[in-house]
């Protein structure tokens, strides 16, 4: 199999992570016999620094003719007074929605070998944590109208937060497609006693709903999930909710799995089936300024979201699993980075960590 890669190192600890998953990707080449063909395109800050714009036309064109785009991290406080439209962030959300990655899949399952990492009780991660996120990623309040005015001597801002109908028809099919392959179970998180955006997605998923009937759903509201994420996250099975709500809610899961440098996601544009599905893949752990170009950063999110790539947009579920098995072997062999550091572990650098999960990949 042969395909090509737009790959974005983007900021900060972006360059460090994206090589060592880079070289992950061209071992399962070398072993199951594949070529990645890998175009290193710019994004963010640095395509501000060169180009003077966050996501240039090149980029943009060179990922709408990729067969997957893989994403380290934009941002810093560096570009922090670039007006809103030119920040790093305003790169991430209109690659988004010109590849109209509408899906953004984010899993929180917490790995045996990082549970001394966790905040939870041991009570509490002794009924485990496997669940998926499933979020809205081109709707809502970072799509809506955006205003900041003057009105009689004060400065007033508003954000709109908009969803039609189609586009939550849209993301329910793929939460209903994914809770049939796992347990059945799909949680709407919303807050429908406050917004009426929140009362539209409950009226269209329960309408969905009556096409899987093998699909237990309930809802939630925003602030309850937040606090059963923590408290009973063995609860849950698929999460489904907007695009801020999802951003939130995904940060606070990866969080309770050990650290966030473990986590990575999918970003997708056809509801219709995962197979073959063209995507965008992320670790979900941000630029990391403050140890950028110091060779700490945790490349697993990274390495997990190549994982991702290979089983969803590739269907190559063999050298997927492979991935996460060389990964769980390194943690099992005690090694870690600064971010998931405990007792008796053996602190390793990224480059060394992407050393360890290369050698143990076969």
């Amino acid at each position: 199999m042969q395909k090509n890669i737009a790959v974005i190192h983007g900021d900060g600890i972006g360059k460090e992570i994206i090589e060592q998953a880079c070289r992950i990707l061209d071992k399962v080449a070398t072993i199951y016999n594949h070529k990645f063909i890998f175009n290193e395109v710019l994004a963010g800050g640095c395509a501000i620094d060169k180009y003077g714009e966050c996501l240039p036309n090149d980029t943009l064109e060179s990922c709408k003719k990729s067969d997957s785009v893989l994403l380290g991290a934009v941002g810093g406080p560096k570009w922090d007074n670039e007006p809103s439209n030119n920040r790093p962030e305003a790169a991430l959300l209109r690659l988004r929605k010109e590849l109209g990655l509408f899906a953004n899949i984010r899993p929180a399952t917490l790995l045996q070998e990082l549970r001394n990492a966790s905040p939870l009780k041991d009570c509490i991660l002794d009924k485990g944590i496997d669940f998926v996120i499933v979020r809205e990623l081109i709707g809502g309040v970072y799509f809506g109208e955006h205003k900041l005015e003057n009105i009689n001597g004060e400065r007033v801002a508003t954000d709109g937060m908009t969803y039609s109908a189609s586009q939550i028809e849209s993301i329910a099919r793929v939460a209903f497609n994914i809770a049939q392959n796992r347990k059945k179970k799909i949680v709407c998180v919303d807050k429908a006693n406050v917004l009426s955006s929140s009362r539209l997605w409950r009226e269209v998923v329960e309408s969905i709903s009556k096409e899987y009937s093998d699909i237990e759903l309930s809802f939630m509201y925003v602030d309850n999930a937040a606090m059963q994420i923590c408290r009973e996250p063995s609860q849950f099975d698929v999460i489904l909710t907007e695009n801020m709500f999802g951003d939130i809610l995904s940060d606070e899961a990866s969080v309770i799995t050990g650290t966030i440098g473990v986590i990575p996601s999918a970003s997708l544009s056809d509801s219709k089936e995962l197979a073959n599905n063209f995507g965008m893949y992320e670790p979900i752990h941000g630029s990391a300024p403050d140890i950028a170009g110091q060779n700490k950063a945790n490349p697993i999110g990274a390495i997990l979201s190549v994982a991702m790539m290979l089983d969803i947009s590739f269907n190559l579920k063999t050298e997927s699993r492979a991935i996460i098995q060389a990964v769980q072997k390194t943690l099992q062999d005690g090694y870690r980075t600064g971010d998931m550091m405990s007792p008796d572990m053996k602190l390793v650098l990224c480059s060394e960590m992407g050393d360890r999960i290369y050698n143990n990949l076969q």
